[in-house]
């Protein structure tokens, strides 16, 4: 139990612990989940992280579970498109998840990472060392790394505020008949899963933006180019299976339920990150990236040659 000085009024609580704590092992992403748990009261009330507190006011610290958050460096290859002493940029294979979970703590992007023994930022604690954004286990493609903190909150709220565009593309099943269109519908976690996305109904949900545009055509397949005006779970993958164009080979969203001409066996999804556009952290610059055929993941690869031998 701690009484508030004066030096901290008017700061947010979760601010205010890190500050006080400094010197036991905790992130603002921890001390965040022990608030939103009840593990961290003020005056014996719950609150939230952003919460601001004043002279006088009581901070109440249920014991702190030690958490074995060692995660431990793994050499895995890393294709690395472009890397300076503020950033990197990957280009992710599938079947590798972003970062560590409390089901899966070895084999990821961050234990690769760890071991290739860069800088990396640490504001989003150990387990999301330098890791901006996040990709699908199975969606491959570019992906931002940031060295340092300053780095990363700049990266980060150039997402956060779409001044930083990331394009996808994504074979989906079925013929879209519109050139272009956009996908406005509000998603939430299907039946309290914490992984698979529904739309919502009217009213409820994460507001949940997807813009489309359709680069070929095949017979009961089509080739689109997708950008995100909102980052939510499976967003893109839950957004296509709505309107009836489920990306191919995404058994999650009812890819199954269709059958296809051009019969490609994929790791899951046919879902990539191929273009990202963004303003260098440190110089100023302009950064564009976009992925060449041959930096294309495996199933990309077998799918295009697939289209070449049908024709």
């Amino acid at each position: 139990m701690m009484k508030l000085e004066n030096t901290l009024n008017n700061i947010r609580v979760d601010t205010a612990i890190l500050e006080l704590l400094s010197d036991v092992n905790l992130t603002r992403t921890k001390i965040q989940k022990m608030i939103e748990r009840g593990e961290i009261r003020v005056n014996s009330k719950t609150i939230k992280p952003s919460f601001k507190l004043k002279i006088g006011d009581i901070i109440e610290i249920d014991k702190i579970k030690e958490e074995n958050t060692l995660i431990i460096p793994e050499k895995i290859n890393l294709d690395i498109v472009y890397e300076d002493e503020f950033i990197l940029v990957l280009n992710k294979q599938k079947e590798i998840l972003t970062h560590p979970t409390p089901l899966n703590k070895t084999g990821t992007l961050v234990n690769a990472l760890l071991h290739y023994d860069c800088a990396l930022s640490d504001v989003q604690g150990d387990e999301r060392r330098g890791i901006v954004h996040r990709l699908d286990k199975n969606t491959s493609g570019l992906i931002l790394i940031a060295k340092t903190n300053e780095a990363h909150l700049n990266l980060q709220k150039q997402i956060q505020t779409k001044t930083a565009k990331r394009k996808y593309l994504a074979v989906v099943h079925g013929t879209i008949d519109k050139d272009e269109g956009t996908i406005d519908k509000p998603l939430v976690h299907f039946m309290n899963k914490t992984v698979k996305m529904n739309i919502a109904k009217e009213n409820e949900g994460l507001s949940a933006v997807t813009l489309y545009k359709v680069l070929e055509r095949y017979e009961d397949l089509t080739l689109v180019e997708v950008e995100l005006k909102t980052g939510r779970t499976h967003q893109i993958r839950c957004h296509m299976a709505s309107i009836n164009h489920p990306v191919y080979g995404d058994t999650l969203y009812g890819a199954k339920g269709f059958k296809s001409k051009i019969n490609v066996k994929t790791t899951e999804q046919l879902l990539m990150s191929y273009y990202i556009n963004f303003t260098h952290p440190k110089t100023g610059d302009i950064m564009e990236f976009k992925l060449d055929e041959n930096r294309y993941d495996d199933d990309f690869k077998r799918f295009f040659k697939a289209i070449k031998r049908s024709r």
